[in-house]
């Protein structure tokens, strides 16, 4: 099969160019930077709960051998489980590491939807873009005539724009958008099964209601519904 024929400069610039300048447009600066360190984010080492849960250990079993009131917060690098670990261990409770856990996720959900949302939305473009390239093929014709080889070289165009559209959006964009998806969901799993752990090693030596002393001295119970 000759691919020769297939292969258009102008049409992969039309294609392209122009799928990335709407989707520029249409998006703000946020959106594109939070894409951008998504796909980033594919290309960098997957979590790794095992990993999580051996720098934890330590952390872990001193809480369980000496108390919660001896212990003392200890970083393994990973801010979701620093922060959650140390508002833990401050306020004697097992509740804030599960709220610190929410605001995370809730964080990374979002970051991980509008990334979704962009490229879904630059891989509709994409053969919108493609019918662009078939109207700039005809506009090409000659005012005076419609010779052979012009028409076979318009409708070349038209069909290889239109082509490049359906390729750019269904083999690239949209597979990137569920790659972005897949691996957001894959990193929740795998830090929710951290927090399970977690809560399930720590709850025999911490409660899940706190106390907090009141301006008055008084102490007022924290009720989770």
């Amino acid at each position: 099969m000759e691919f020769s024929p297939l292969i258009d400069g102008m049409s992969a610039t039309i294609v392209v160019g122009g799928t990335a300048l709407a989707t520029v447009l249409r998006s703000g600066p946020r959106e594109l930077a939070t894409t951008g360190r998504a796909l980033a984010g594919l290309f960098a080492p997957v979590f790794s709960a095992e990993q999580s849960k051996a720098g934890l250990a330590a952390q872990v079993n001193a809480i369980r051998k000496d108390g919660v009131l001896r212990a003392s917060p200890r970083a393994i690098g990973d801010r979701e489980f620093d922060e959650a670990t140390d508002a833990m261990i401050r306020l004697r409770s097992i509740d804030p590491l599960i709220d610190r856990h929410h605001a995370h996720r809730k964080h990374r959900m979002t970051q991980a939807n509008i990334a979704v949302r962009t490229l879904a939305q630059a891989a509709e473009l994409g053969p919108v873009f493609g019918m662009v390239g078939t109207l700039v093929s005809l506009s090409r014709l000659p005012e005076a005539g419609i010779n052979s080889g012009a028409l076979n070289g318009a409708i070349g165009m038209a069909v290889v724009t239109t082509l490049y559209g359906l390729l750019f959006a269904n083999l690239l964009l949209a597979p990137l958008a569920r790659m972005v998806e897949r691996h957001a969901l894959a990193e929740e799993q795998g830090r929710q099964d951290v927090i399970d752990w977690l809560s399930a090693q720590l709850e025999p030596s911490l409660p899940h209601k706190v106390q907090p002393l009141r301006a008055s001295g008084a102490l007022r119970e924290k009720i989770h519904a």
